[in-house]
């Protein structure tokens, strides 16, 4: 049981940069490998970043690498996502989610069992 809450979205220039945050309540949050999705309007949801229960391994789209990082503090239940050198091509809706698996940060969206209401960023050009 695993509840999620986005936040730090907003409106951004081309080549700026945002600090996105998902704060977890429960207890079991450390049990868990976490991720970052995206959604543009008529697509489909595609993943960002993922993070293992330690923080240890880490994976990102081809699309982010060098340019995002995910972190983790199981200590405040928060997962973060900075995202630098951003691109009108980043502009979703972006969600936070939980995996069941805790040591194996996922790729796959349909693998994911709890999701955050998702928070807009916008890039401008």
């Amino acid at each position: 049981q695993v509840q999620l809450v986005e936040s730090g979205g907003g409106l951004v220039q081309a080549g700026g940069s945002l600090r996105l945050s998902c704060a977890a309540s429960g207890r079991t949050f450390s049990n868990y490998a976490m991720g970052w999705f995206r959604q543009a309007p008529g697509q489909e949801r595609e993943f960002v970043a993922a993070i293992s229960w330690s923080g240890g391994a880490a994976n990102y789209a081809d699309s982010v690498k060098g340019r995002f990082t995910i972190s983790r503090d199981n200590a405040k239940n928060m997962v973060y996502l900075q995202m630098n050198s951003l691109k009108p091509e980043d502009t979703a809706v972006y969600y936070c989610a939980a995996h069941g698996s805790p040591w194996y940060p996922s790729m796959d969206v349909r693998e994911y069992d709890y999701w955050g209401q998702g928070t807009q960023v916008t890039v401008s050009s």
